[in-house]
């Protein structure tokens, strides 16, 4: 039987809790010893959003990894809304879960379930989003964030022919007025994606090779909240009409994901841009692989995307809850770049991969992660 505390009314209550909740990582069944059966064992897996296809495939993967292996899995999905996230975490603590897989909205606001998980022996891992502000995140899987925006920012070179594809110089000098994309401040990968990107992209600003025309380049002047297609929409509407007002045109974009990628790509060909690229359409980057992008790039509207494949990550996920509930240390590969303002998070990073339009069947066919039908028809 574990013990927890928990606040109640002003006062510290002591409850057992053996009969609704989890064993704590680690435990054992009996007395004897012996390692606790994956069946009597539950995971919660808090996933932000079902707006997203990518969030959708992530929960469906990390459940059936969980399922495989012989766990009861608790999936919830918060629409975006951070009170249901904050509830579900609160309602799978309380129900037993004896461990917790968060892909967070805000990656700030969790500190009092995290609290309670830390206090009920609950190991807690952050799912491709790093929970901040805690000291009770326990381990950390994604991709190599910083890598990815490296990756966007290249694209974007590519495109504009500042680079060719192998990395090496291109022949076009220039200029090209470009506008610059974030993901939601709240999101802690949206900081690493642009830092990334802006490293990438500097040099060539200082050289006059990329001018933002709009002058916006900080990164609280390019967020998108919430990663909204609609506000992303929005704002390329009112950055074509402030910005280029005078005749002039904007040749790439930086995007940070898939969805603000086809907000921008409608404002742009709401503006007679287009409607492909070897029509005019400026270059627009993207990330995620999401299906009705990459019906894009293969149709010469969007230019790229990044390819993170999620299955792995949910394997990782898998294994890392597996060495938790075994009462063992998962494997990390760094253990220095996720400081999330309390403590570095161990951290099992992956790898990413730029997406072309001529690479769609290498990277994303053969390896069966979408089939030639559904790039055709871009429905999953």
């Amino acid at each position: 039987m574990r013990r927890i505390t928990i606040a109640a009314m002003g006062a510290v209550v002591a409850l057992g809790l053996a009969a609704c909740s989890g064993s704590g990582a680690g435990s054992t069944d009996d007395s004897s010893g012996a390692a606790a059966d994956p069946g009597d064992l539950t995971v919660g897996v808090a996933m932000p959003t079902q707006t997203s296809e990518r969030w959708i495939a992530d929960g469906d993967a990390v459940e059936k990894g969980l399922k495989e292996a012989g766990y009861q899995v608790d999936l919830q999905f918060a629409g975006d809304d951070i009170p249901t996230q904050q509830q579900q975490i609160d309602q799978m603590i309380t129900k037993g879960a004896d461990l917790l897989i968060i892909a967070s909205i805000d990656g700030t606001a969790l500190a009092t379930q995290l609290q309670a998980a830390a206090d009920a022996n609950i190991p807690v891992i952050a799912y491709d989003r790093l929970i901040r502000d805690s000291e009770n995140v326990d381990f950390y899987v994604t991709f190599d964030n910083y890598k990815v925006g490296v990756q966007q920012a290249t694209s974007l070179l590519v495109g504009l022919g500042v680079l060719k594809a192998d990395g090496s110089k291109g022949d076009a000098a220039g200029p090209f007025n470009i506008e610059l994309f974030a993901g939601s401040l709240d999101d802690n990968n949206a900081h690493f994606f642009y830092q990334g990107a802006m490293d990438t992209l500097q040099e060539h600003i200082d050289a006059g090779t990329l001018v933002v025309k709009s002058g916006q380049t900080d990164i609280e002047q390019v967020a998108t909240l919430r990663w909204l297609q609609e506000t992303a929409q929005k704002r390329m509407e009112d950055l074509l009409t402030s910005t280029y007002s005078d005749g002039s045109k904007v040749q790439g974009v930086l995007s940070p994901y898939d969805g603000l990628s086809r907000g921008i790509i409608t404002a742009l060909q709401n503006a007679g841009y287009g409607p492909t690229i070897a029509q005019g359409l400026p270059i627009v980057t993207g990330q995620d692989a999401e299906i009705a992008s990459v019906k894009l790039i293969n149709d010469d509207v969007q230019f790229s995307t990044i390819f993170k494949d999620t299955r792995k990550l949910a394997e990782q996920a898998v294994v890392s809850a597996e060495s938790f509930l075994a009462g063992e240390e998962p494997e990390a590969n760094d253990t220095e770049t996720y400081e999330n303002g309390v403590k570095v998070v161990p951290s099992f990073l992956l790898e990413s991969d730029i997406v072309y339009k001529d690479n769609i069947q290498s990277l994303l066919i053969d390896s069966g992660y979408w089939t030639e039908d559904q790039v055709a028809s871009g429905q999953a």
